[in-house]
């Protein structure tokens, strides 16, 4: 059974999205921040502040390389996954990947008062307009997309077109 796998920038709703499709589905929900702050042993503030972003791709990049070949799981990716295009292949192998869309206004609102995003630091707005611009092609690349803008909490019909969708591409 393939892994559905829940990419986007960060407040697009691919934690509470994946704990609602664990929920219907019954399958393991992974959330790949969780697992790195786990291993590292740190927040991932502290890990970017000590050791720098680099640290943290290569973080993530292994835990990729271990999680794509693993199967029927949710993965609940960093934000940044998209940023290193292997990731992205190496999850599409086993698993469809699907990427949460989201308007930097949306992201605002859902991370206003969440200090733990070191991206974010300073002043948000700009940085969630700087950041997502840059990314933006990335994710519209990915195949199968979602927009999540605006969408009511908690995201229930963006949890059901993705079970919908993993349901008809089973194969």
């Amino acid at each position: 059974m393939k892994n559905i796998v829940l990419v986007g920038f960060m407040g697009s709703g691919k934690t509470w999205v994946g704990k609602l499709i664990a929920e219907r589905t019954g399958m393991p929900l992974l959330d790949m921040d969780a697992l790195i702050v786990e291993r590292a042993g740190k927040p991932i503030n502290d890990i970017f502040a000590e050791d720098g972003e680099p640290k943290f791709r290569e973080y993530e990049r292994e835990l990729v390389k271990e999680l794509s070949e693993t199967e029927g799981n949710i993965i609940s990716t960093g934000g940044g996954i998209v940023l290193n295009p292997d990731n992205i292949t190496d999850f599409e192998k086993k698993g469809l990947v699907v990427c949460l869309l989201v308007d930097a206004e949306s992201v605002l609102d859902r991370v206003r008062n969440d200090d733990t995003r070191p991206l974010l630091a300073g002043d948000k707005e700009k940085a969630i307009v700087e950041l997502l611009d840059s990314r933006k092609e990335l994710y519209e690349a990915l195949t199968h997309k979602i927009d999540t803008s605006g969408r009511p909490f908690p995201p229930v019909q963006t949890a059901e077109e993705i079970i919908a969708l993993y349901e008809s591409n089973k194969s």
